[in-house]
């Protein structure tokens, strides 16, 4: 992993945790695998513990490394981690994707709460009054009680978001073409077509992966679908929204919108979606920051203490289902 990683991550804590599950070099920090100086460390490596930064697993890279046999990586998707020659290698794999999906639900759902609070505007219309409002007449449907919540992708971060809306008095519609009537009953939602989700939900939530057939999911039809006054809430991939469309009926002021990311990442300093009262824009920080980092590291060394048992990862990563993930 690179330097400011490490930094952010593996704390003195975790690091004492690691070194008791397995001969580690604490001073050791590889950022390139050709590097003299790790050259003997990575001979004998059986394990990897990975993070943001880490350079790809190529075969060079593996020829360096005869005795490794497992990838333990301290974030989220190992997607430009692992390569096609990695994963003929056979090693076993886990990420801290599990870990990292609870503080993007948690986002969420606070978003949805505050959405159909109307809290935004309801605190920005009080600043400017500075005098007692009637939310009642300013929003008549104020409130998340039967609000009807659909989730765009029953992903980690999805199923998580569904399981902490349960505690609520909501529906909940997702779409997924991967989610299955078993899986979805299991749930305890409604599974349904992006059209009648985006139609019928107050709050859309965006949790599919980005893959080039999900660029553009909710394009320019299914946002005009969404009923007046409905919120988007983003927390995946900019690229998932068509941007364009969505800004048009953002500035008419017909809906609402809560993005941590967007198409591009960072807007045109021009951009209104800065400006609108109906818009709150946070630079990406739903995931992990902070103190939420030091769960990858506890997570991390969950599963290093699995290994050394003998015991297969809880959170392996497979190869096959990366086609359909983050």
């Amino acid at each position: 992993m690179d330097a400011d990683s490490r930094a952010a991550v593996l704390d003195e804590r975790a690091l004492l945790r690691l070194r008791s599950l397995a001969r580690l070099d604490p001073d050791l920090l590889v950022t390139d695998f050709t590097a003299p100086e790790a050259a003997a460390a990575l001979r004998e490596a059986e394990v990897l513990v990975t993070g943001w930064g880490c350079p790809p697993l190529t075969a060079e890279a593996l020829a360096l490394m005869p005795a490794l046999r497992a990838v333990v990586h301290t974030a989220g998707t190992v997607k430009g981690l692992m390569t096609e020659a990695a994963w003929e290698r056979g090693l076993s794999v886990t990420s801290a994707a599990e870990a990292n999906a609870r503080p993007v639900a948690e986002y969420t759902v606070a978003a949805i709460v505050f959405a159909n609070k109307r809290i935004l505007d309801a605190a920005r219309a009080y600043a400017e009054a500075r005098a007692q409002l009637d939310p009642l007449r300013l929003y008549p449907a104020i409130g998340n009680y039967r609000r009807t919540v659909g989730v765009v992708g029953a992903s980690r971060i999805g199923r998580r978001v569904i399981e902490l809306l349960r505690s609520y008095d909501v529906e909940v519609l997702v779409y997924d073409p991967y989610l299955n009537r078993q899986e979805a009953a299991a749930l305890g939602v409604e599974q349904t077509t992006l059209d009648q989700l985006t139609f019928r939900s107050d709050v859309v939530t965006v949790h599919a992966p980005e893959l080039p057939e999900t660029r553009h999911l909710l394009d320019a039809r299914h946002i005009a679908l969404m009923r007046d006054g409905a919120t988007l809430i983003n927390t995946a991939r900019g690229s998932l929204v068509d941007t364009e469309a969505l800004t048009a009926h953002l500035v008419s002021g017909r809906l609402h919108a809560i993005l941590d990311v967007t198409d591009p990442d960072v807007l045109p300093a021009d951009s209104p979606l800065y400006d609108l009262p109906n818009v709150l824009l946070t630079p990406h920080i739903a995931g992990s920051l902070g103190t939420e980092l030091t769960r990858l590291a506890d997570a991390a060394a969950d599963e290093l203490d699995r290994y050394s048992r003998g015991l297969a990862f809880a959170h392996a990563v497979q190869p096959t289902a990366l086609s359909r993930s983050a």
